[in-house]
């Protein structure tokens, strides 16, 4: 991809490449501009293009109770719609829940989707219900069984509008219900694909209409960016609820722990501090504790990156210096890092357990294996370096209030969050860091790159000197900016794959500029500038592959993070302000590209108001004055007031040239489906690939063109593949397949140590099951014999029926101790709507146990509260011991 950051540009460009350009009073895409009529107009006449050349075929699947259950991956239904002859609209024939129908007509050239297609889907669910009747429950395709009692609703899903793959959401889309209104078994749906008021647009024209006068006012001789900045101040202060908290977004009501956290840092604690103040508050519990957003298999500890709001709580204190701030919240980060380092700190590694920050969509950035419990296990770079932050800020604050115990601790806790990020998620021949460390009894590395959290790690420090330079550098960008991950993951929709998102371009443009890599952060500006300018607003997101968007699953005007990542530019890259517990550092950094004189009126610091200019370009300061007298280290102390004017002039001269990874918007190989067979491992041919990776227990053990390999089974074993393509880039890994693992098991069912619940759930094995709840069996004693002494892993067969897989907080989770010993948290994610008799595994425990008796128990503690804080339940079929060496 070519591109321009000179300004002497023949074309007249700020900045150019294939895809686009900026230029000082417009963005040019190819058909598509958006011009500047004054500071406070900008016009574009963008039009999506989704709608236009919709291919008419059809691929979906149907589903049960909202899970990928009818057919194995890559099997879907396949319908060509368009009308055949004799009929006046595409028809589908009956289907069979779990027998693949492939359309035999091909899709005829230059013919696409035409508006309004009505697509009538009836499915035949007599199979299912007959094996209900006959035997209490329908075994899928992976031969789990589906009981009669768990049995609620049958959706579609699939590829086109308004069909979707997210499965975990299908319940929230009552469109895709399948019904039997007349009770033979039939169940039926009509669908309108491709309605043109699915059709997205955006305003042709923005003018200025509500009063942003009290904010900062920023001219310079670039209009585009003038006018983007006013656009996003009227946005900040639309951002804001009658109730003076922020609103997430257009489309996103209410206030999120981890947006408001992450907006808060970049620009509305600068911007809006007491607005920020209140909404950090509405995200803390009844009991001191912040509050982790609903998700992932019912929240915490599922999903661990609420500790971001220690960051943010620390950015208000050092814009406003407000001690009592700081005294309210440090109790608060206090506890809830307390409650962390037993449910979710990971000793052997050093690092930190849960769900990548703000990635909370499961099959968008993880494997379609991993369970909610599986990425509990995980260990994600951006959600390790929010918590090596939160434990810098939590000292940072524990020194200022006299409190140097805690300080020392918490200073230790963030170097061996650091250390055990840099020695198990740094990737020395990629130059950046690993996305996260997977799988079950034994982890791997995921390879792929994880925007935030690579920008993340350098900004607070995880990535020192040359390798912080180095991650900016080597970390691969696209064509319309940095990616979530990359490589993408095949077969998953845009949203967090596939997707660009301008806050974590905001903050990759702060990395960029913290490391001096001027064509970095000219290229993240653009990248900024170009989706405001065109939309005109500031999107959530937009699709990796085209820049458009429109084409990603959910989108939001207005979003929070967006627009503060845009005032960011302003206030934290080009004018550099570096907020300090006691002072307020000038850190300037303006790209040769935007070069020129620009001026921040009305900037309040604390107890002073400042009026800013400054001139050239570069990263170095060749003077700094205040009210004309020379300004020592660029530093205004905290302890200023009255209005004041800062001039800055900058060196003129651009840092050392450094490089950016500019590549194609590639796709991954899918993860293999291996099976085990006749003593060896087996998995499907996939199209493209160059060979396959086998692990055994985490280890690369072959590398073979086959789809077969011959499995070891006389030790405990866990196989996995690896698809790796033509340009060497990697599949996810196989769900772990245990060979054998019977042999090394052994099973003590719970009834025996407590009365078996009087409940009518299925599925259990033994006598029966037990119930657990904050007042049922609120601690088991469960008497084990150890065969030989050894490394064991420990888990729990259970079934947590509360809630759906992917939203609500009523995760259960205990302790599990050997005497006092605490050997870790076993975590019971929900599993379905008032699915009960749908069991699974916890997260499993490694310890080194002697032979012999020993008496574990599971025990609800004080840590071990969930964020629902009522219901903590889940219902135990047996404990499971087994000798992993």
């Amino acid at each position: 991809m070519q591109q321009s950051t000179e300004t002497g540009d023949n074309s007249g460009a700020i900045w150019k490449s294939e895809a686009y350009a900026v230029y000082r009073d417009s963005v040019v895409q190819g058909k598509h501009v958006a011009r500047v009529l004054s500071p406070t107009s900008l016009t574009s006449n963008y039009q999506s293009p989704a709608n236009a050349f919709q291919s008419p075929e059809i691929n979906f699947k149907f589903s049960i109770n909202g899970k990928d259950n009818e057919l194995a991956p890559g099997q879907d239904h396949r319908f060509v719609a368009v009308p055949r002859a004799g009929a006046n609209a595409p028809e589908l024939p009956v289907l069979v829940f779990g027998q693949r129908y492939v359309d035999p007509g091909p899709v005829p050239a230059d013919t696409y989707l035409p508006p309004n297609t009505p697509m009538k889907i009836r499915l035949d669910m007599r199979p299912v219900l007959e094996a209900f009747k006959k035997q209490g429950y329908y075994t899928t395709f992976k031969g789990e069984k589906i009981y009669k009692e768990d049995f609620k609703k049958v959706f579609v899903a699939g590829n086109t509008a308004p069909l979707s793959w997210d499965f975990d959401n299908l319940i929230n889309k009552p469109e895709l219900e399948l019904k039997d209104p007349d009770g033979n078994g039939i169940y039926e749906a009509t669908l309108t694909l491709n309605a043109p008021q699915a059709a997205k647009t955006t305003a042709g024209k923005w003018e200025k209409s509500i009063k942003t006068d009290d904010f900062p006012q920023y001219t310079s001789q670039y209009p585009i960016a003038d006018a983007l900045y006013n656009l996003t101040l009227e946005e900040a202060r639309r951002a804001v609820e009658p109730d003076s908290t922020f609103r997430t977004g257009k489309e996103w009501a209410g206030v999120w722990t981890r947006d408001i956290s992450y907006s808060i840092i970049l620009a509305m604690g600068i911007l809006q501090p007491e607005v920020a103040m209140k909404s950090l508050m509405r995200k803390v519990s009844g009991d001191g504790r912040i509050i982790q957003d609903t998700g992932t298999g019912g929240a915490y500890p599922c999903s661990t990156d609420r500790m971001i709001w220690a960051t943010a709580a620390w950015e208000i204190y050092k814009v406003t210096g407000d001690e009592q701030w700081l005294r309210t919240v440090y109790p608060i980060i206090k506890k809830s890092i307390e409650d962390d380092v037993q449910n979710a700190y990971n000793a052997r590694t050093g690092m930190v357990r849960g769900e990548s920050s703000f990635l909370d969509w499961r099959e968008q950035t993880y494997p379609k294996w991993m369970q909610p419990v599986d990425i509990y296990e995980s260990e994600t770079l951006g959600t390790n370096a929010v918590h090596y932050q939160g434990n810098v800020v939590l000292s940072q604050m524990a020194r200022i209030l006299g409190e140097p115990a805690v300080a020392s601790k918490h200073q230790q806790l963030a170097e061996q969050i650091k250390q055990g990020m840099n020695k198990h998620l740094w990737m020395a021949e990629k130059g950046y860091y690993g996305q996260f460390l997977y799988g079950r009894t034994y982890k791997i590395l995921s390879p792929r790159a994880e925007a935030l959290g690579e920008a993340l790690s350098v900004l607070f420090g995880v990535a020192d000197g040359d390798r912080a330079e180095r991650v900016v550098q080597k970390t691969p960008t696209t064509a319309y900016g940095i990616s979530c991950i990359y490589p993408q993951i095949p077969g998953i929709p845009p949203y967090h794959n596939n997707g660009v998102w301008p806050f974590v371009q905001s903050y990759w443009a702060l990395a960029a500029a913290k490391v001096g890599n001027e064509a970095s952060l000219t290229e993240s500006m653009a990248a900024i500038y170009r989706p405001a300018a065109l939309f005109l607003t500031n999107k959530e997101n937009f699709v990796a592959e085209n820049g458009d968007f429109a084409g990603t699953q959910i989108n939001s005007s207005n979003m929070l993070w967006s627009l503060s990542g845009n005032l960011s530019l302003v206030y934290k890259v080009l004018f550099g302000m570096d907020f300090q517990a006691d002072k307020l550092v000038f850190r300037p950094f303006v790209p040769k590209a935007f070069a020129g004189p620009r001026k921040l009126a009305g900037f309040k610091y604390r107890g002073a108001v400042l009026d800013m200019e400054m001139e050239g370009y570069g990263n170095e300061i060749t003077t700094i004055t205040l009210d004309d007298k020379p300004l020592a280290n660029a530093t205004i102390p905290a302890t200023l007031t009255g209005r004041h004017k800062v001039r800055i002039l900058l060196v003129g001269k651009a840092p050392q040239t450094a490089s950016v990874n500019q590549v194609a918007n590639r796709f991954s190989p899918a993860a293999p489906e291996v099976a085990f067979a006749n003593n060896r491992i087996n998995w499907n041919k996939q199209e493209g690939v160059r060979s396959y990776r086998i692990l055994r227990n985490g280890q690369t053990i072959a590398t073979t063109t086959a789809q077969e390999t011959p499995a070891d089974a006389t030790g405990y074993a866990e196989y996995q593949v690896v698809a790796v393509d033509a340009a060497g880039l990697e599949s996810f890994a196989s769900e772990p397949l245990v060979v054998n693992g019977e042999k090394f098991s052994q099973l003590y069912q719970l009834e025996s140590v407590t009365p078996k619940a009087a409940l009518p759930y299925k599925g259990f094995t033994g006598q029966g099951f037990v119930e657990i709840s904050k007042t049922k069996n609120k601690a088991l004693s469960i008497p084990v014999t150890v065969p030989e002494t050894g490394l064991y892993a420990i888990d729990f067969r259970y079934s947590n029926g509360n809630g759906p897989i992917n939203t609500e907080n009523k995760c259960a989770l205990r302790t599990l101790r050997n005497g006092q010993q605490q050997l870790g948290t076993m975590v019971m994610p929900q599993r379905g709507v008032a699915e009960w008799s749908n069991w699974g595994f916890t997260n499993s425990v490694q310890v080194q146990l002697e032979k012999g008796p020993q008496t574990l128990t599971l025990a609800f503690e004080p840590a071990n509260e969930n964020m629902n804080g009522e219901v903590n339940q889940a219902m135990l079929d047996y404990l499971r011991l087994t000798r992993i060496q």
